[in-house]
């Protein structure tokens, strides 16, 4: 599988279980944002896939980083809620 697939579906994994984050919890509010980022780049990425471009090295990396951060929201909340 092709990076930008690979990237794609942890893009779409990542805002669906974002969006489950309690929503009294402090992050939910704080990656909110982050979510709908990540969306845009959703969006990019299909765009892409329908015209068979590829992002380029620089996009890739700031993707990754993205689900990096988004990821580590998800472990925050998580910490959050076992308190």
């Amino acid at each position: 599988m092709q990076q930008q697939e690979i990237l794609l579906e942890q893009a779409r994994l990542l805002v669906n279980r974002l969006e489950r984050i309690y929503v009294d919890s402090i992050w939910a509010r704080r990656s909110s944002g982050h979510r709908g980022n990540l969306l845009k780049w959703i969006d990019k990425l299909e765009a892409c896939r329908q015209s068979q471009q590829t992002l380029s090295a620089q996009e890739l990396s700031r993707l990754e980083n993205l689900i990096r951060v988004g990821y580590r929201f998800l472990e925050k909340a998580a910490r959050e809620h076992m308190r």
